[in-house]
């Protein structure tokens, strides 16, 4: 019985090994050496244009103070971790399958982009600007875009409009720039209308951004100096899953009654702000970490989201809170866990205290 097992996992290894082979055959057999010569021939001296990839085009870490001549072939292009200063139409003309560019740490400041440099680029997907000199959102931007990553800039002002043509667009990062309230006005995210992911972190925020996409998945708001959570906010983003609230500068009395109490939050963050109880729940919710606030004490009864009398009863299913992970650490609680958070949160996996 062993030897067959091990004969039919044999000839197994040897059908896998064997389609791995033809396949690998396949893709050189088709990059004879005549197209890896044209390849050659057209890679920018500056780049490496590897055989096996002939859609990418390598120039990144090379010390480039400017953007060769892209080959029309290139979809995925890495400059990223150089010295560029400008972006022109120029290197592009050819280039008109592009989707995908990385231009993270360079020295690009919003003068150095040509006007219409990026916009031309119809068919872009992603974007990457991070760690550059830009103290603006870059206009006009490719309308297919669905990536657009502007985090460690000098960023203070959004156009008007910049994101207006923008809704194929599912994530936006500004996050580690000098966004003030000022600069997020209530039309600021307008026709952004398939964002999924917005992360506005470690910016000067001191209220909760206008106007949020409705179909946002994701909101970041971490490292700012946000004090209040408007009544009824949520209610603008229905679908909101993950917050993130961490290092701000919430109070209880900035957290209207209700107003972490939202059926499509799953994934809650307010570490290190100045909490000193937990705030009301939904049974939705899944992870809440409240930890390095200065929470004293917990009351199970106070804070589950059903009465205690029906978490008891264990034929009851309907609204079982699904609290999974409840992170307390750093507060002044002690330990035990009080017994009525684990009557109430009968899914409790983890709990740090």
């Amino acid at each position: 019985m062993t030897l067959k097992v091990y004969t039919s996992l044999l000839l197994l290894f040897l059908v896998i090994n064997s389609v791995w082979t033809r396949a690998m055959r396949q893709v050189y057999d088709e990059l004879d050496p005549e197209h890896w010569s044209h390849y050659t021939s057209e890679c920018p001296r500056e780049c490496f244009c590897p055989p096996s990839f002939p859609n990418a085009l390598y120039c990144d870490n090379k010390g480039l103070k400017e953007i060769p001549p892209i080959p029309a072939r290139i979809w995925y292009l890495y400059l990223q971790n150089n010295l560029i200063e400008t972006v022109s139409e120029k290197p592009f003309v050819n280039a008109t399958h592009l989707r995908w560019i990385n231009l993270n740490k360079n020295k690009i400041t919003n003068g150095g982009i040509e006007s219409g440099a990026l916009s031309k680029l119809k068919r872009l997907l992603y974007l990457f600007l991070e760690d550059n000199q830009l103290e603006e959102v870059p206009a006009p931007l490719p309308v297919g875009l669905e990536q657009l990553r502007l985090a460690r800039n000098k960023i203070s002002r959004i156009p008007e409009g910049v994101f207006s043509n923008l809704a194929n667009l599912t994530m936006l990062d500004l996050h580690q720039n000098s966004l003030l309230d000022s600069a997020l006005q209530s039309d600021t995210f307008q026709g952004l209308s398939n964002l999924m992911q917005l992360n506005i972190a470690k910016n000067s925020l001191k209220k909760m951004p206008l106007s949020i996409p409705a179909n946002t998945l994701q909101l970041f708001l971490d490292n700012n100096s946000i004090e209040v959570i408007p009544e009824n906010y949520f209610s603008a983003i229905p679908k909101v899953t993950f917050l993130r609230l961490n290092y701000n500068k919430l109070s209880d009395n900035g957290i209207p009654p209700n107003g972490f109490n939202v059926s499509s939050i799953l994934d809650l963050q307010l570490s290190h702000n100045q909490l000193t109880k937990i705030p009301p729940i939904n049974a939705h919710l899944e992870h809440l970490h409240l930890d390095h606030n200065k929470i004293k004490s917990v009351n199970g009864t106070q804070i589950c989201p059903v009465s205690i009398a029906l978490a008891e009863d264990y034929g009851y299913h309907g609204n079982l809170p699904r609290l999974r992970y409840l992170r307390l650490d750093g507060n002044e609680i002690q330990p035990p866990i009080p017994l009525d958070i684990m009557v109430c949160f009968r899914l409790l996996q983890a709990v740090i205290i």
